[in-house]
């Protein structure tokens, strides 16, 4: 079975080439979001295996909304998405309920899936 996501970034340029990316790796994206308000109500009514957050989601916070997707959508798992580098996020990485963190140049099929798995 297809691991289902949705993808969480305020750029639609990112979207579509990250969705396309994905689907030609066997990942199922079930739908794409802007804004916090659109991924929660993508998350609670399509209930996929991971969402993919952008920490800068324009003027919200990728954080926050992990914080509250993670409290509303208990079945899906967050990975935190960043055009920065991991070194450069630390702490605010550090305080999140994410359960992984992949930089937009990692980001693919199988780094997901192995974050997935060494999830606790």
């Amino acid at each position: 079975m297809a691991l289902r996501c949705v993808l969480v970034d305020d750029s639609e340029e990112f979207l579509t080439s990250a969705a396309r990316l994905l689907e030609s790796q066997g990942v199922e994206v079930l739908g794409c979001a802007t804004s916090g308000a659109q991924a929660l109500e993508l998350t609670e009514a399509l209930e996929p295996d991971v969402a993919l957050v952008d920490i800068e989601l324009g003027d919200e916070d990728g954080i926050v909304l992990t914080e509250e997707m993670v409290l509303r959508a208990r079945s899906t798992s967050v990975i935190l998405i960043s055009s920065y580098d991991r070194e450069d996020l630390g702490e605010l990485l550090a305080r999140s309920p994410a359960v992984g963190f992949l930089s937009k140049t990692e980001l693919g099929g199988d780094a997901i899936a192995r974050l997935l798995v060494s999830e606790p």
